[in-house]
């Protein structure tokens, strides 16, 4: 037996068997933002959950599997994509200037709930470059865990220093290099940020050897904007999406997610 396979089998699973792309609904701003509309109770959290079960995967945090277990249970309910890291970098409340990452299990861990993949986040450029360092070596490691496993990787890469140069969030230069640096450590798909320019924006895909899939960032004063940033991404080439806030914040998730999931599969 290979865990390639394992691979293979999960990342069929999470991509649509015709369309070759994929809608991931991120649901786990709990674990690094706090309590926020669409996920403030429990209550809330399950019915919501539950509502988008057309989603190809909906991304949580490892102490809310069990809580949330009854939204994967069954042959066309989503993947369970496992949010693997705690960050402190991006949080309005007593926020750091330059934050650190930590991992909250195990890919044995992830492997037993059933899930198909996790989601880790590469901080580059930090002040000291030993800090960098340990972000290569650690995502590495979990790289070759997930490859052990049979585990779906995504890393989101972002840069250390965006609370002081804001810029760097969306510099066409700065996302093509740790995009690429991330499909290098082993990612099965990278997560980014639109950078505000669709050409821009194909040439970080590009450049890039292993699948992008753009992020929804913070939800859009118009829903129209979001429909727009997500047009211009599956226009660039990307494999698909991760858009959280824009869907789950709505008034009406599934109304939403149906949105989206035309946007993203025709």
């Amino acid at each position: 037996m290979d865990a390639r396979t394992g691979k293979k089998i999960r990342l069929g699973r999470l991509f649509d068997e015709k369309s070759h792309k994929t809608l991931i609904v991120a649901y786990s701003h709990g674990v690094i933002m706090g309590s926020r509309p669409g996920m403030h109770s429990l209550d809330e959290m399950q019915r919501i959950s539950m509502s988008l079960g057309r989603a190809n995967g909906i991304m949580i945090a490892p102490g809310q599997v069990t809580r949330l277990e009854e939204s994967f249970i069954g042959r066309q309910k989503p993947s369970l994509i496992i949010h693997l890291d705690y960050q402190s970098f991006s949080r309005d409340v007593m926020p750091y200037t330059e934050g650190a990452t930590v991992e909250m299990a195990r890919i044995e861990d992830v492997a037993a709930t059933g899930a198909d993949g996790v989601m880790t986040y590469l901080y580059m450029g930090y002040e000291d470059p030993e800090r960098e360092k340990m972000e290569i070596a650690r995502n590495a490691r979990l790289a070759r865990e997930c490859e052990r496993w049979g585990i779906i990787m995504m890393i989101e890469p972002r840069s250390a220093r965006e609370a002081r140069n804001p810029t760097d969030k969306t510099d066409p230069k700065i996302l093509g290099l740790y995009c690429r640096v991330s499909a290098e450590l082993g990612a099965d798909l990278v997560k980014c940020i639109h950078p505000g320019n669709e050409d821009a924006l194909r040439s970080v895909i590009e450049g890039c050897t292993t699948s992008v899939l753009v992020a929804g960032g913070s939800r859009a004063d118009k829903p129209e904007q979001a429909y727009a940033r997500a047009e211009s991404a599956m226009r660039a080439g990307a494999a698909g999406l991760v858009y959280g806030r824009n869907i789950y914040e709505s008034a009406d998730p599934a109304a939403e997610l149906d949105r989206y999931l035309q946007i993203v599969h025709g």
